[in-house]
């Protein structure tokens, strides 16, 4: 292939960057890689031998935009040379991720959540704060060196409002409850803050039954300490990987199919069915991939697990391996999560260290290893083939299924996709029994359930309870509404869900339960609106987020996300085309039609919590014009 790179050429400081991930330039033919000198300096242009790299892509990209604050176009050319990659799909996936900026901007942005959980708790008045302290988003800043800009759920909603830090050079931190005169501060003394918020309080704050007896798959949240392997250990660590080793991979699979453990991202797929498929896969290599872009608003369990007991994921992704025959791992967390990714990789190398990944693990001839991959900021990377597709150093787009992924998922191979908290569950199986577990909760719902609980709630945070308690149990757990108010709504299962209403507190939170009254579990969400709020300015909010994050591959869900947030502001406004009842039904309509034709599960929901709340909750859209 003829790749044509113009000017610029990349500086010392952005080829340093890219080398950090791809390492030195091969300076002579080798491999039969074709050497290129570029005003003074060398580079590959390396037919496969660099292609198999591509990857790397995502990796690399981190590295320009970490160490630059954005992403120049030298350091980019660099890469097109370095990876042998047209600088048309390379600059297709940089723009594809909201992450990343291929404009100058200032060293340190601030990206002020002011999706519905952080809305609701006054991000709106941080935002306006932020406009008369550094200026209008995305503007030039009236203070040197810091911008901001508004962005989607950051997955702090029991923190709300919270805001991310991006500094050039530095490490982007999380902060929450911030108020906006301290968050220059903040952003000059990142790591001194950092340390209060990285801390054990910090996690016991976000868990409300930190310390309780009885708790199973957060009992070690905010009680050992997530960064040392030997605490983890002490506390029954890797016992579950020895085991399964004693039992062989039919036996872990037996006992993952008694426990009749269903997916715990949304769709609730039964997980011994996808390890089954990709045992008996005669294709090889086998893939394994932790689905830690936990991306839906209102969500936050996955991030508390991966801070909170990073290894215990690890062991589970590690028995999910060695029951399929995979023999190598990918963990891609979201990049809003920057705690999360440290302290993954960070159990990654302990566990290298201590040959618990890597060659022969625990003797038993099993080869295994991870990678992390860091997202870049794209909700629909959360959805399985468009997160292969990120993996691979492309834009992060849903392939079309068939082929499922236990036939042809990550590099074309058999791959088995499970999140964070499905992986979490898998220890706990091992180690007590597939049948043990299935006696847990309920017949078609088995098992201990996280729930993120926040909104209008006393003690938001992170909740395990049996499936079977009711949302009213949950709720009162959480301690209730504040001030006395009602409740307004409940929106179940996140912004692809359902909200119910106040009548509905007698459900029983389990997937035969809410699937009774048309809702949905899906990630864990319950978040609950007093009767405050102007459901419809909610209601809009959720409309521009699936709007933002729709790729824009398949037409039902690029034109029916605007489509129905140009409904929902006529609606509001009043300023009808034609009858209030003709619009419902075209709302209605615009939904059928993501419904049945969008390629994935965002188009396909992307209709669900706005039909919903006009079906559950009345007075949500006020105005008329003829109806």
């Amino acid at each position: 292939m003829d790749i044509r790179i113009h000017e610029p050429e990349a500086d010392e400081a952005e080829r340093a960057a890219v080398d950090a991930v791809l390492g030195a330039p091969v300076s002579a033919w080798a491999g039969g890689a074709r050497n290129i000198e570029t005003e003074g300096h060398s580079t590959i242009l390396g037919g496969h031998a660099a292609r198999a790299g591509r990857d790397l892509l995502l990796p690399v990209l981190h590295s320009v935009q970490d160490r630059f604050g954005w992403l120049p176009a030298g350091a980019l050319n660099y890469i097109c040379r370095r990876l042998t990659l047209p600088p048309a799909e390379v600059f297709g996936v940089a723009t594809f991720y909201h992450l990343f900026s291929l404009t100058p901007r200032a060293a340190a942005v601030i990206h002020v959540c002011d999706d519905i959980a952080c809305r609701i708790n006054g991000a709106e008045h941080l935002c306006s704060q932020m406009d008369k302290t550094f200026g209008p988003q995305n503007g030039s800043a009236k203070q040197a060196g810091i911008a901001w800009k508004g962005s989607p759920c950051l997955g702090q909603c029991e923190r709300a409002p919270a805001v991310l830090v991006t500094q050039a050079g530095e490490a982007p931190r999380l902060f929450s409850h911030a108020p906006v005169e301290s968050i220059a501060q903040l952003v000059s003394k990142m790591d001194r803050a950092a340390s209060h918020a990285e801390g054990l309080e910090s996690l016991r704050q976000s868990v409300p039954q930190a310390g309780q007896p009885g708790l199973r798959l957060i009992g070690r949240i905010g009680r050992v300490d997530p960064g040392r392997l030997d605490a983890y250990r002490a506390d029954g660590g890797y016992a579950a990987l020895k085991r399964a080793v004693e039992m062989g991979p039919e036996g872990v699979i037996r006992e993952v199919l008694a426990s009749n453990l269903v997916g715990r991202g949304g769709a609730a797929f039964p997980t011994a069915r996808k390890w089954e498929a990709v045992a008996k896969a005669p294709a090889r290599p086998h893939y394994v991939v932790c689905n830690a872009d936990e991306s839906e608003p209102g969500t936050f369990k996955d991030r508390l697990l991966m801070e909170g007991d990073p290894f215990a994921v690890i062991e589970g992704i590690t028995i999910a391996a060695y029951a399929t025959g995979s023999e190598r791992g990918y963990f891609y967390v979201r990049g809003e999560y920057p705690l999360a990714a440290r302290r993954i990789a960070s159990a990654i190398e302990a566990a290298q260290e201590a040959g618990l990944l890597g060659q022969n693990i625990l003797g038993s001839g099993f080869d295994f290893d991870i990678e992390l991959r860091r997202g870049a900021g794209a909700y629909i990377c959360g959805e399985e083939t468009a997160l292969f597709n990120s993996i691979e150093g492309r834009r992060g787009e849903p392939r079309n299924k068939p082929p499922f992924p236990v036939d042809v998922g990550l590099f074309g191979k058999p791959t088995v996709v499970n999140n964070v908290e499905t992986l979490a569950n898998v220890p706990l199986i091992i180690s007590e029994g597939g049948a043990a577990y299935a006696g847990v909760g309920t017949k078609g719902s088995s098992g201990p359930k996280l729930f993120c609980v926040c909104g209008h709630i006393r003690r938001p945070g992170l909740y395990e309870v049996l499936f079977g308690r009711t949302l009213g149990d949950l709720i009162e757990m959480a301690g209730g509404v504040p001030g006395g108010k009602g409740i307004r709504a409940i929106l179940l299962g996140g912004a692809a869900g359902i909200f119910v209403g106040p009548e509905k507190l007698d459900v029983p939170l389990t997937f035969e339960g809410t699937r009774a009254i048309g809702a949905t579990i899906g990630s864990g969400v319950v978040m609950v609106f007093d009767e405050t709020v102007d459901m419809a300015d909610i209601l809009t909010r959720i409309a521009a987020f699936f709007r933002d994050e729709s790729c824009g591959q398949c037409v039902p869900c690029r034109v029916g996300t605007v489509r129905q947030e140009e409904l929902l502001a006529r609606l509001r406004s009043g300023k009808t085309f034609g009858s209030r009842s003709g619009e419902l039904a075209l709302l209605k309509e615009i939904g059928q039609a993501m419904r049945d034709a969008s390629i994935c599960g965002l188009g396909q929901t992307a209709s669900n919590s706005v039909e919903s709340a006009l079906a559950n909750l009345n007075g949500i859209l006020s105005g008329s014009n003829g109806a």
